[in-house]
């Protein structure tokens, strides 16, 4: 194993092109002084203070140079979203110890008037006088000279990032990383997927998230390819991003890929450099799309910022499934209701899957904690993870008889309709088949009839240039073998834009909130029908349900736009 700081100074005679941006370009030799300028600035300021700097920034060659400039001083880089905003925003700040946060304009309004636990001259903003000015000073140092000299003395233990969790599920936790375990990361994913110094590695990805550091930005260091950014993702500029920077790898997370399946088709679309892709939660007909469409394969995997459990894919797997565990791993599903193993999935010949009842449970490592190395200020959370030695992975999925695994969606997913327990991401496979849904995101609602239980409720983007049809939709669904009798439907919220994280993952925290007391169109199977048929919710309806909830004690469902 070695370090990240070993790997950045392993390049820093490297003349070879390393970033890449709308405007700018540098080469490695480049990217690392400017990242031992960074380092240097940041030694300088902390002093004997805790070295751990936030970075609320976009994506861009000011991001890039932090990583390298914190990675060779040994200090730990937080990601700060900037989808968060308030108090939520300086809580993250607060909660991982920020001795420094550098940003730009738009993140210091941001910031403006938060309690942050972060002295205003600390708050370092990129593109003000005193900044460059001091960058300027120590660029051409012996401070930072002596920061790639001496980048071998940087310990693998020593913290390098907090990864903050999605929050799709509860408030984000940072997760820990050293730089032993990125670097291991590294040495393991670049010839694992194939990365090379020829590769131009595109990052759509916001770069405060683990699939961006530890799929692309780690490998990229490692075999000195290049890696191009853009400040955010943006599905409609994807393809001329590919062309612009003469992409060969990206890599993607949540729904991406189906956003970028919704934009309108070009007959040239598969005119570009593309070769492979790697990422998570691609359904496997966004998948074929894709390939279809750009010429580009996508390599699905498993894995968490945590480190907790990997599932990797191996020659010759089922269609839809991940892979096997890495590293002899003992990986298992356990149902939650026996705390055993669920029993081995059952398929039929079309490879639908047929006793997902008994087959989903939670994937949970009992080989231990496996690379997770905690989080950060949060041992109530890193107990919970690691409960009677083993590590739960707060995921869903389902392993077939010869031990390949398959994803189902989060433990927060699932649904208890009429007795029975399900899982969403199921669900949500049968949908995506659907060629005028672009996303779906299914959630459970109170049963309003009773005084436990759910009803399943769905949230739908459809595809540009079309429409809901409601009964097209119910005819669609009745034509599915494959969609058990309670897991249809008995809400559908027709969105304009679903509520997603920065990294594309669409949260049901405030969908589940809401349930059908929004503001976008929702259509319904009224409890009293027999059919499936959908109509309108109207107001008269809303009050009715908000009686049956009342009736059986269970708290109101939100109020329109408290998303």
């Amino acid at each position: 194993m070695t370090t990240v700081a070993a790997m950045l100074a392993a390049r820093a005679e490297d003349d070879g092109p390393g970033v890449l941006e709308e405007g700018g370009s540098w080469t490695w030799r480049q990217a690392v002084a400017e990242g031992a300028a960074r380092g240097a600035l940041a030694r300088s300021l902390l002093r004997d203070r805790r070295p751990h700097i936030g970075v609320l920034l976009p994506n861009g060659h000011e991001y890039l140079f932090w990583l390298n400039g914190a990675a060779l001083a040994g200090a730990a880089v937080v990601g700060i979203n900037p989808t968060r905003r308030g108090e939520a925003l300086a809580a993250d700040v607060r909660a991982t110890d920020c001795a420094l946060i550098v940003t730009d304009a738009e993140g210091a309004a941001l910031l403006e008037g938060l309690d942050l636990g972060v002295e205003a001259e600390d708050v370092l903003v990129v593109g003000s006088s005193p900044y460059e000015e001091a960058l300027a000073r120590l660029a051409a140092g012996p401070e930072a000279a002596a920061l790639v000299a001496k980048a071998g003395e940087v310990r693998e233990d020593a913290l390098f990032l907090l990864i903050f969790t999605s929050g799709t599920t509860g408030v984000p936790k940072a997760v820990k990383c050293t730089q032993g375990r990125l670097a291991g990361i590294a040495e393991v994913a670049a010839p694992g997927y194939g990365y090379t110094a020829d590769d131009v590695c595109y990052c759509p990805m916001p770069l405060f998230h683990g699939n961006a550091l530890m799929a692309l930005w780690g490998p990229t260091v490692k075999v000195g390819a290049t890696l191009a950014v853009r400040p955010r993702f943006s599905a409609s500029a994807f393809l001329d991003d590919v062309r612009r920077f003469g992409a060969t790898k990206f890599s993607y997370v949540g729904k991406a890929i189906a956003y970028i399946l919704a934009t309108p088709e070009r007959p040239d679309d598969a005119d570009n450099t593309l070769r492979s892709a790697f990422g998570t939660e691609a359904s496997v007909r966004d998948r074929d799309r894709f390939r279809a469409r750009f010429g580009c394969y996508l390599i699905e995997g498993y894995g968490q910022s945590e480190g907790g459990a990997a599932v990797n894919p191996v020659l010759g797997m089922p269609k839809g499934a991940l892979g096997k565990p890495v590293g002899g791993v003992d990986l298992a599903v356990i149902s939650p209701e026996t705390g055993a193993p669920c029993p081995p999935a059952v398929f039929d010949h079309e490879g639908r899957l047929l006793n997902a009842g008994e087959a989903i449970g939670e994937i949970v490592n009992r080989s231990g904690r496996g690379s997770f190395e905690g989080y950060y200020r949060r041992d109530d959370a890193e107990a919970e993870r690691l409960r009677q030695g083993w590590y739960w992975t707060g995921d869903l999925g389902y392993v077939d008889g010869d031990g390949f695994f398959y994803f189902a969606g989060r433990t927060g997913d699932w649904l208890r309709v009429d007795s029975e327990n399900f899982a969403a991401g199921p669900v949500e496979g049968v949908l995506s088949r659907n060629p005028a849904l672009a996303v779906t995101a299914v959630y459970p609602v109170p049963d309003t009839a009773s005084g436990a239980g759910d009803q399943v409720m769905v949230a739908l983007e459809m595809v540009p240039g079309h429409t809901f049809d409601p009964d097209a939709f119910a005819g669609w669904l009745a034509a599915q073998p494959d969609l058990g009798p309670k897991w249809i439907p008995r809400f559908v919220r027709v969105s304009a834009s679903l509520p997603q994280t920065a990294t594309g993952k669409v949260t049901k925290v405030g969908l589940r909130a809401e349930a059908w007391a929004c503001d976008e169109p929702v259509w319904w199977r009224p409890l009293d029908s027999t059919e499936l048929r959908f109509v309108p919710l109207t107001e008269a309806d809303r009050a009715v349900l908000a009686e049956g909830l009342a009736a059986n004690g269970r708290p109101p469902v939100g109020a329109p736009g408290s998303r």
